[in-house]
């Protein structure tokens, strides 16, 4: 067992239990002798650049539970993406510092991170604890069955294209609603678990899974429409074309790139003005409406899964586990088992870093617009307990006097 400080550190974006993994790291690392002191960086690796620490040994337990049912990243967040050199003055500052064990909770970049420094310590022969805490609600780091900030995001998602049925249903037209996801369209494919009737929406789904046609994007909605009068469409912020060009790119005069150089697909609403704009150039119909959910899906307060917090603060403690007993680095993965239970397990650091999972097949209608029972059956139990249900009126329709007489 090594001994030495720790220090943990959060980063990518922020979710609804990130502060969960982090709380269960600190309150964990508390219980172990060998460690001298807690430290947090502050806005993650560039933190720990600008050697930028709260010392949180000195909270009180009370205020870090708080701390753990409180949406959003407690120590702040950063979109830096190490590369080599990067990471090189990282290793400097937790060698400084004297740090013997090094929590980072984030999604496929963070874990890359942790891996180089992991491989910066062994060359220098410094003895470091370098452990991947899960997170993102992209749900797309492999090796997991799920990751925790997934399934309360899920949540948010179901129950908002829940009331957007509802508001459809009485006010009929056509509405499009933009979900997050780059590549991988799992929070999107979540919109299904709000259905409740047949005719409920959202009717098409599209996720980056699948090449997205505008023309045949078109055409299901007018099919939709025709058939109910209505059509609710849930759309992923990656759609793209055969070519792999993002469905904003072709649509947009404008196109925002991010600090890695990637299209920008969030923060705007240009995705879903332009979809909204072609269904009304081409099917001519007055009401129809669009909307980006953006941000408001990763940290919403009321609407947390109760299945994510335990499970993003058991992952939080089995990182500290397996430094501290198993003297192994590596990615903490959530594995299911049985009808609907969890296990824990390290795997290396290089199976999970930089790699990205997508939607299996089986989770996606053969259409391409819709996803299975199989999908339904994975998310259902993730979404946690207290889950709202819409109902409707029977239509025992009065019989009319002056038409029937007509």
């Amino acid at each position: 067992m090594f001994h030495g400080k720790v220090l943990v550190a959060q980063g990518g974006g922020p979710t609804a239990v990130i502060n969960q993994s982090m709380v269960g790291a600190v309150l964990e690392s508390r219980k172990f002798r060998s460690v001298e002191l807690i430290y947090g960086a502050v806005h993650g690796v560039r933190g720990i650049l600008d050697e930028d620490f709260y010392d949180l040994t000195q909270e009180t337990t009370h205020n870090l539970e708080m701390v753990a049912n409180t949406p959003s990243s407690a120590l702040g967040s950063t979109r830096d993406k190490p590369d080599l050199k990067y990471c090189q003055e990282i290793f400097k500052v937790l060698r400084a510092h004297e740090i013997g064990y090094f929590f980072y909770t984030g999604g496929n970049d963070s874990s890359d991170t942790v891996r180089i420094v992991n491989d910066e310590a062994r060359k220098a022969g410094y003895d470091l604890r370098c452990i991947h805490i899960p997170k993102t609600i992209d749900n797309d780091l492999v090796e997991n069955d799920h990751t925790p900030g997934f399934p309360s995001a899920a949540r948010y998602v179901s129950q908002a294209f829940m009331g957007i049925n509802l508001d459809n249903a009485a006010l009929p037209g056509i509405y499009i609603g933009v979900v997050m996801g780059r590549h991988a369209g799992f929070l999107t494919a979540a919109s299904a678990l709000g259905k409740k009737f047949s005719d409920d929406g959202p009717h098409l789904i599209y996720m980056p899974e699948r090449t997205f046609d505008i023309d045949q994007f078109i055409q299901d909605v007018r099919e939709v429409y025709n058939r109910l009068g209505r059509c609710v469409v849930a759309v992923s912020e990656g759609i793209h074309d055969a070519s792999g060009e993002p469905i904003i790119s072709k649509l947009s005069q404008e196109i925002e790139r991010d600090a890695h150089g990637n299209v920008q697909l969030s923060g705007s609403g240009a995705l879903a003005d332009l979809l909204t704009q072609k269904v009304k150039d081409a099917l001519n119909v007055t009401r129809v409406r669009g909307d980006t959910l953006g941000y408001i899906q990763r940290s919403f307060v009321g609407c947390v899964s109760d299945v994510d917090q335990h499970e993003a603060r058991e992952v939080g403690e089995k990182a500290v586990q397996y430094g501290m007993f198993g003297d192994r680095d590596g990615s903490v993965t959530i594995k299911r088992t049985g009808h609907y239970s969890v296990d824990y397990e390290l795997v290396p650091l290089e199976a999970v870093a930089g790699k990205t999972r997508t939607m299996p097949d089986a989770f996606i209608s053969a259409a391409g617009n819709d996803v299975t029972d199989e999908f339904r059956m994975y998310l259902r139990p993730l979404l946690g307990s207290g889950m709202p249900d819409a109902h409707r009126l029977r239509p025992n329709k009065v019989p009319k006097i002056l038409a029937a007489g007509s």
